[in-house]
């Protein structure tokens, strides 16, 4: 009983190896495992010489968190198809299971809306530094869906609104109190788009785009963002963001947004997603459920270090030590573990183009975050990570992973 959903029981003897667990998700962590506990070279894209052996020995191995995630913005950059299922292949390595995709920014709208169509064509056209645009058709959304439930990965997609939208300002004007549509955004400043809460043709607006994402995605999650609304009044907000938890109820879904949702009266299954401050807090004293992605430390877009061109880092510098050296019970004043639901590294997008900037970024932080999300906290230490964080170093280098070589490990060159 205790590997419940996702664990698994490895028993390895000189003649055989048994993989046993409950449900089928089990053997595919269990067969992750066995790939890990073979030579690097299995992981390699041409025909390798053997031998291909394995350490004997027993394994009862399940997770300490149910939710074990990762955030991709495809918004400031857009990230195509393909790239996205090499990354979500990357997560499965690991044993992530969630794969949540911030879908919408003041800078593109992502994926095509068929009641509300110029939100892809229009809103689609750019990104930051205007370095072109993209969108995902629901055929091309529902393929990613299916490539990453048969990896054991459950995609939250996420509209972040009433800030966060210039987007969707700029392709219809009726969202804009004033009826003008605004110009398309490539900058990367915050706060100063917000919807017209009192109109109506916000919320049906907000209810089709949640209509057609809820149809296309079987997990029970949508994420409505909600952070940085620095242009909604707080009474405002407060009422919006209340109505959207009862649309996204109506569709069938739960709703899973930023920190800052926790102002308001959460259900008992929604799901606070902590990222700075405290103010997530306030959901596990309503009951409801938080996300652990604290800025300063699972933030996979902040640099390494001062040297770094790619990142930002207004959350601070975030070494491959610091990323590890954190528990998720221990963050936020009065939040224990019975009020947390899982940990999730978000990767922001600003000055990330392509696939080899984001793996950049993501390795080697990912494992560990991706540990912290799996293992008990009794007996990680840093000290005895980095070390069989060493021996990832030749897998990474086996899948083709671009990965930060830190100098606090003694990568293999």
């Amino acid at each position: 009983p205790e590997l419940g959903d996702e664990g698994y029981k490895l028993v390895v003897t000189e003649k055989k190896i048994t993989l046993t667990a409950n449900k089928p998700a089990g053997l595919f962590y269990g067969v992750q495992t066995i790939r890990q506990l073979l030579p690097p070279a299995i992981d390699m894209q041409t025909v390798q010489p053997g031998p291909w052996e394995i350490a004997c020995g027993t394994i009862t191995d399940y997770p300490r968190y149910v939710w074990r995630g990762t955030m991709l913005d495809v918004a400031r950059h857009f990230f195509k198809v393909d790239d996205v299922k090499k990354y979500i292949d990357l997560l499965s390595y690991y044993k992530l299971n969630r794969f949540h995709m911030h879908l919408s920014d003041d800078q593109g709208w992502r994926i095509v809306i068929n009641s509300w169509p110029n939100l892809a064509l229009h809103g689609g056209k750019t990104s930051v530094n205007g370095d072109g645009g993209g969108y995902y058709t629901q055929d091309e959304y529902k393929d990613l869906i299916n490539y990453a439930k048969d990896r054991y990965i459950t995609i939250i997609p996420e509209i972040d609104m009433p800030g966060h939208i210039n987007a969707a300002l700029s392709s219809y004007p009726e969202l804009n109190c004033n009826g003008v549509a605004t110009d398309l955004y490539t900058g990367i400043d915050v706060g100063f788009s917000s919807l017209c809460i009192d109109k109506e043709i916000t919320y049906k607006f907000v209810d089709d785009v949640i209509k057609e994402l809820a149809e296309m995605t079987p997990g029970k999650y949508i994420h409505i963002g909600g952070d940085e609304a620095k242009s909604t009044k707080e009474e405002d907000y407060k009422k919006f963001e209340q109505r959207v938890q009862d649309i996204v109820h109506s569709h069938g879904k739960e709703m899973v947004g930023w920190g800052e949702i926790a102002q308001i009266k959460l259900s008992p299954n929604s799901v606070a997603q902590h990222w700075d401050g405290t103010v997530a807090a306030g959901a596990a004293a309503q009951g409801a459920k938080i996300l652990m992605s604290p800025a300063n430390r699972a933030y996979l877009d902040m640099k390494y270090d001062s040297t770094q061109k790619l990142g930002l880092n207004w959350a601070g510098y975030t070494t491959v030590e610091k990323s590890y050296s954190w528990e998720p019970d221990t963050m936020l004043a009065g939040v224990s573990d019975k009020s947390i639901v899982g940990v999730e590294a978000p990767i922001w997008s600003e000055t990330l183009v392509t696939l080899n900037d984001l793996e950049y970024m993501a390795f080697p932080r990912m494992p560990g975050i991706a540990e912290i999300g799996w293992s008990p906290k009794t007996g990680r230490s840093w000290d005895e990570y980095k070390d069989r964080l060493v021996m990832q170093g030749e897998r990474l280098k086996a899948l083709g992973v671009n990965f930060f070589r830190s100098p606090y490990v003694p990568w293999w060159k």
